[in-house]
């Protein structure tokens, strides 16, 4: 039996983060219209073409570059083999010029507001995706300020673009009466607009800052990380900045609730729920 709804899932990474949590936690909503999801692992419960499992985020330029590509040629064979009549991708990655219909996500435009030269993420930001944008039949966001992004560097007309703000998971989220520990937390990526440069000269500065650690929870990298770490080697905090990398969900909860306080110093955020 076809499915005429697919969901996109090529880019989900193991250690889910930003963008696959969403994707993980917006398929019970769409369970209803009986989707078939292109997964390289296998969801209980859900009918799954399976797809190859090198194309994350997570494997750097050669796994986008393999999603793209997969995306381009190998997702319009699908989609016709499958007899789709939609895809829904959680990410503004769709097929161009090849007649299968799409709705797309659109998270931020990070790349273009703090661009970079030479970055390969900036062209596929500047060139790939208003092709996507412009071709999909319509696109979603979780904040009115990427809907605003979306309107002002791409001319995406307002009623095209709906915006669905991000929700999240009580039963996971909530206060537990823990002793607090003497330790900030950031919670996110380590890239150059999350201002961590910025947040770790303002810790060395804390008067008694000796009594307290920073500790940055979230996946490292190898572009952004190892500066972090020379300049926390440099300022003489390598005993009391820690650099968690990802932390399990059944941890988190507890690592927050038993910090002095979030802090949260990024320079622009199109979403984001630390």
């Amino acid at each position: 039996m076809s499915n005429s709804l697919l969901i996109n899932l090529s880019f989900l990474i193991p250690e889910a983060t930003g963008i696959s949590i969403y994707a993980n936690h917006i398929l019970p909503a769409l369970k209803p219209l009986n989707p078939q999801l292109l997964v390289a692992q296998e969801k209980p419960d859900y009918a799954c073409f399976s797809i190859p499992d090198n194309m994350t985020p997570d494997q750097g330029t050669q796994g986008h570059l393999r999603r793209l590509l997969w995306t381009q040629f190998n997702l319009p064979k699908i989609y016709h083999q499958l007899k789709g009549n939609l895809i829904f991708s959680p990410i503004p990655e769709a097929p161009l010029y090849c007649g299968c219909r799409s709705i797309v996500m659109a998270h931020d435009l990070i790349p273009l507001r703090f661009p970079r030269r030479g970055s390969r993420l900036t062209a596929y930001f500047k060139y790939y995706i208003p092709q996507v944008l412009s071709q999909a039949e319509h696109i979603i966001c979780n904040s009115i300020a990427t809907a605003q992004d979306l309107i002002q560097f791409f001319n995406i007309p307002e009623q095209k673009i709906t915006p669905i703000p991000l929700g999240y998971d009580p039963q996971r989220f909530h206060f537990l009466d823990l002793p607090t520990r003497h330790y900030f937390l950031y919670i996110g990526r380590h890239d150059s607009h999350k201002n961590l440069s910025r947040l770790i000269t303002a810790f060395s500065n804390l008067k008694n800052r000796s009594d307290y650690e920073l500790w940055l929870a979230g996946p490292t990298d190898q572009t952004y990380t190892p500066e972090l770490k020379q300049q926390v080697q440099h300022l003489g905090l390598t005993e009391q900045v820690k650099f968690l990398n990802y932390v399990p969900a059944d941890e988190f909860i507890q690592v927050i609730n038993q910090a002095i306080a979030l802090v949260f110093p990024s320079l622009w955020e199109g979403f984001g729920f630390p």
